[in-house]
């Protein structure tokens, strides 16, 4: 394994990686019920990145152009639609006070009413109807990215090295060394590897590994107007998160849980996690995503066990033979 990737290893994957008196591992929390769906952050992504255009495609839904997160697109805003969920109460607000975009469709949040952020749900100042709101869908709304694994799969299955653990923790490709095997496509629990059309080698996040290094801010975080993308400490985003989940649900938005902080998941946790306003799998997320190559020590083992055997079924054979 190319980190020391068991599942019963060390928690801080830049220790575990080898590097020596590694700074606090870094990471991002998207708050999704701040997000407004503005896509500045794929903007910020391709701009500093240099990704290529994926082209303009609706795809029949809503305002999605992407569809999810590939080789060209490193950063992915879902909208999700869903009937019927709209009161129009009002919105909670936001991590700074300000207010709640997507959560606002959700119709709960504080006595002060609704406020506009160009939102179903919300209307502008001083227009007719303004405290009513709609009532026949809401969108929800979540900018994903690559969630840069504790126990990260790709890592392991890479024969080249073109995938390295950080200082910071985070995983990237170096597309200098990538060959283009494709097998870190199928290990990632996450379906975020994607190799490139025309070139074969594998793209994704690298959570803006040059900025971060120079101690600068991701580019989708330094671009969000709402601080949906928030980047920091992974520790002290944790804590952050865990607050506004509280702060949430005093405010009426039961339903409001954390998606990947957890050490204890199958993956030991992630660099990039979410608050999420509904279950996972409604925002194409697997509900219990598992490092997939968790059994490989075990296989080796069995493997081993296996080729000794034959082995010694063999010159068994040449013995009975020559007797």
């Amino acid at each position: 394994m190319v980190d020391g990737n068991s599942l019963f290893g060390p928690v801080d994957p830049a220790s575990d990686a080898g590097w020596t008196d590694a700074p606090p591992r870094m990471g991002f929390f998207t708050d999704t019920s701040v997000c407004i769906g503005c896509k500045a952050c794929e903007v910020a992504c391709k701009e500093w990145n240099g990704v290529p255009g994926s082209g303009f495609d609706l795809l029949g839904l809503s305002y999605d152009n992407t569809g999810a997160l590939t080789a060209n697109s490193w950063r992915h805003v879902a909208f999700v639609e869903q009937p019927g969920r709209v009161g129009g109460e009002g919105l909670p607000a936001g991590p700074h006070g300000g207010s709640s975009g997507s959560a606002s469709a959700a119709g709960h949040g504080s006595a002060g009413g609704p406020q506009f952020l160009g939102m179903p749900g919300s209307q502008p100042p001083g227009r007719a109807g303004a405290g009513g709101g709609r009532s026949d869908f809401r969108w929800l709304m979540m900018s994903d990215v690559c969630k840069h694994c504790t126990h990260a799969a790709c890592l392991d299955v890479c024969p080249t090295g073109s995938l390295f653990r950080t200082e910071f923790g985070t995983v990237v490709v170096q597309e200098d060394i990538c060959n283009g095997c494709g097998y870190c496509v199928p290990a990632c629990p996450y379906g975020v590897i994607d190799q490139r059309r025309g070139d074969g080698r594998a793209w994704k996040c690298t959570l803006c590994y040059d900025r971060v290094g120079a101690g600068a801010v991701p580019a989708c975080a330094q671009a969000c107007p709402t601080e949906s993308i928030q980047y920091g400490p992974l520790e002290e985003l944790r804590g952050r998160a865990a607050a506004r989940v509280a702060v949430l649900h005093e405010r009426g938005v039961p339903e409001a849980r954390l998606y990947g902080h957890d050490p204890g998941d199958g993956v030991g946790g992630d660099g990039a996690f979410f608050l999420l306003l509904d279950e996972p799998e409604v925002y194409g997320l697997p509900p219990d995503p598992v490092v997939t190559t968790r059994d490989l020590p075990r296989m080796w083992g069995r493997a081993g066990v296996a080729a000794l055997a034959m082995a010694a079924a063999v010159v068994a054979a040449f013995v009975g033979r020559s007797s």
